[in-house]
């Protein structure tokens, strides 16, 4: 037996170790050696220690400090709400994977290969679904996606061989049916009792867009590009030329950025508004910001670069109608950008393609960097052309417009410098801006709103629900439905662009104050609607995908992160239902083992929470899906058919 000084010395070595504080599921560390010291010693037998003397105790230290509420993620190492599903930072998932229970046994559900997915065991898909549905029932909050406008109370070598990836999608999509599925509604029917076809629906003539009104039309534009190419500079210094940042908040950005060595960092601080932005010197979520030009009146998403926060890119510029995809034309930078193994030009591209944006402009920036060398400039369109051209964007929709935005070249104005003068005759960035096509709106359709933001008053009781209205209208005192929770509002007032209005239309960034409301009930990735005409909420979905650049194939099982509009959910692959032609869409292969690269395929997922979703084929916004794992794009598709389970 150890003597009574050894196991003090054990025991106190334990304690000054510093003590594992647990913020959420670590996969990675299943065991704890910790949990093999037992503080049960009786340290006073036989140790000549008087009953009435105080026992020694160990001391306590700050390591041994354990935050209650809160779970830290494990990639921006944010500490986050207890309540919250995924970082409010970076939006990574708390919970990456879903485990199956087997005899009270937490296992991590591997599919077989050894036998053809249509074999599978069945007792083994009870024991899921039963899991999943247990899982369903806890709240699954999504990140808010913080306007930062308003307070926060709420391949070089490769390259010619790429695959026209979002060429399949393109026609992948146009291919979607509905079929004849069941939609979840979940019992939320309308005011009759029985949720109306959206045939029926009839606008009233006030949500009809008045032709002979002299209004810009609304441009939604995504800045996306590489981390560190330069779209926050860009976007600020436009903002400051047309206005909309006055010479004493520059000054301000400027003697700040000055004080923390970041000097160059001045204009990028109109968006980047957080210290840790600051701090860190890159966007970490989607910073909001408006401007008009002559045909336009422009909403500014600037999105995060760095692949840690793709998600956040995927919530901010799946409102985009169109898209500026910003270079970095300085050498080394453009090439890391376009790299197959890390790239964040190449998933940005393909995501934006994916979220319905077909019209982008080029912007090479930092063209100072290279003497404003059309040598320079001639060589990235013609690599950056070839993919873009395999993502389906047509060269007559994109534009290509050499500038520097820390030299004010080429923004509002045509360039002053000489070098760049003698070989471009095209225009500004904003006359490529002006030259954008407004998208069709939809405002004869039932209302449609996905919530990307929640903005809460307690003092007042208020709460507003941020977004981009999809389709129909709202003006005060709409009766609205808030899902996933079935409740029904009224709209207590409108804000378009941080401005009061009477009247918002489809395609409008609104925020809508809502009444007689429990604030819980309005979430991020939830959805306003007609009360009449629900959308599905559910958490089992037939979808159309196309496969990516992907190093591991996708099999029944698989762990997944599932994004739709505003929403993410953990998600498994229940079933592989066939592989497709990616021209014709017709069956090639039923009950596949896996997908590989560049594969198009029909398959089931199943989510550990319930989403607002709907058919892609009657709704895009809610219809377009983009499957994630280990922090890049796995693949994109819409949602063809939702399944009802008998057992729900």
């Amino acid at each position: 037996m150890l003597c009574h000084q050894t196991l003090l010395a054990i025991h106190n070595k334990v304690k000054e170790m510093p003590r594992k504080v647990s913020y959420g599921v670590d996969f990675d560390e299943e065991y704890d050696a910790y949990d093999d010291y037992h503080d049960d010693y009786d340290y006073n037998h036989g140790n000549g220690i008087d009953e009435n003397e105080t026992a020694w105790e160990p001391p306590v230290t700050k390591e041994e400090i354990v935050y209650q509420n809160v779970w830290r993620c494990p990639i921006c190492t944010y500490d986050n709400d207890e309540y919250m599903s995924s970082c409010d930072i970076c939006g990574v998932l708390r919970n990456p994977l879903i485990k199956s229970s087997n005899n009270g046994q937490s296992s991590t559900v591997v599919p077989n290969l050894e036998k053809p997915s249509t074999s599978d065991a069945p007792s083994n898909k009870k024991i899921e679904n039963a899991n999943l549905k247990s899982n369903a029932k806890s709240s699954n909050k999504s990140p808010p996606l913080i306007s930062k406008d308003k307070p926060q109370h709420m391949e070089n070598n490769n390259m010619t061989q790429t695959h026209k990836i979002s060429s399949e999608f393109n026609n992948m999509t146009m291919s979607a049916e509905s079929g004849t599925s069941k939609i979840a509604n979940k019992g939320k029917m309308g005011k009759t009792g029985i949720t109306a076809s959206r045939s029926q629906y009839k606008p009233e003539k006030w949500m009809l867009l008045d032709e002979g009104e002299d209004r810009l039309s609304q441009l939604n534009l995504a800045i996306v590009g590489h981390v560190d190419s330069g779209k926050s500079t860009l976007s600020g210094r436009l903002l400051h030329l047309l206005g909309q940042i006055s010479q004493k908040q520059m000054h301000k950005f400027e003697k700040e950025a000055k004080l923390q060595g970041k000097g160059s960092f001045a204009y990028a601080w109109a968006l980047d508004e957080s210290a840790e932005e600051r701090e860190r010197g890159i966007t970490m979520t989607v910073g909001v910001a408006f401007f008009n030009s002559k045909k336009h009146h422009v909403v500014v998403l600037d999105s995060p670069g760095h692949k840690d926060f793709v998600p956040n890119m995927i919530s901010g510029a799946t409102q985009a109608d169109a898209a500026i995809l910003v270079i970095d034309a300085s050498l080394g930078a453009f090439e890391a950008g376009i790299d197959s193994a890390g790239g964040q030009t190449r998933e940005h591209a393909q995501l934006i393609r994916s979220f319905g944006v077909d019209q982008i402009i080029v912007s090479v920036n930092k063209m100072d960097a290279v003497q404003y060398s059309k040598e320079r400039f001639d060589n990235i369109k013609l690599q950056l052309g070839v993919f873009l051209r395999s993502c389906n964007f047509k060269d007559s929709n994109v534009t290509w417009v050499p500038l520097s935005a820390m030299e004010n070249q080429n923004l509002v104005a045509p360039p002053s410098d000489a070098r760049l003068l003698s070989w471009y005759k095209g225009g500004s960035l904003l006359e490529a801006i002006d030259a954008f096509q407004p998208p069709a709106r939809e405002y004869s359709k039932p209302l449609l709103m996905p919530i990307c933001d929640v903005i809460k008053l307690p003092s007042q009781g208020q709460v507003s629900a941020c977004g981009k209205l999809e389709s129909g209208a709202l003006r005060n005192g709409t009766k609205v439905m808030i899902l996933p929770s079935g409740d029904i509002g009224t709209v207590r007032s409108l804000e378009r662009d941080s401005q009061a209005c009477s009247i918002a239309r489809a395609g409008d960034n609104v925020a809508v104050t809502l009444q007689n409301i429990d604030a819980n009930v309005v979430i991020s990735g939830g959805v306003l609607c007609h009360p009449d005409f629900p959308v599905s909420v559910t958490n089992h979905l037939e979808l159309k995908i196309l496969v990516l650049d992907v190093q591991t194939p996708v099999l029944i099982g698989s762990q997944l992160e599932f994004h739709i509009h505003h929403a993410k959910e953990v998600a498994r692959v229940s079933k592989i239902v066939s592989l497709l032609d990616a021209k014709t869409g017709k069956v090639t292969k039923k009950s596949p083992r896996c997908l590989l690269s560049k594969q198009t395929a029909v398959v089931e997922v199943m989510l550990q929470g319930e989403v607002c979703v709907d058919e892609f084929s009657s709704s895009r916004a809610l219809g377009r899906v983009f499957l994630r794992s280990s922090g890049t794009t796995v693949a994109v598709g819409v949602v063809t058919r939702v399944i009802v389970d008998d057992q729900s």
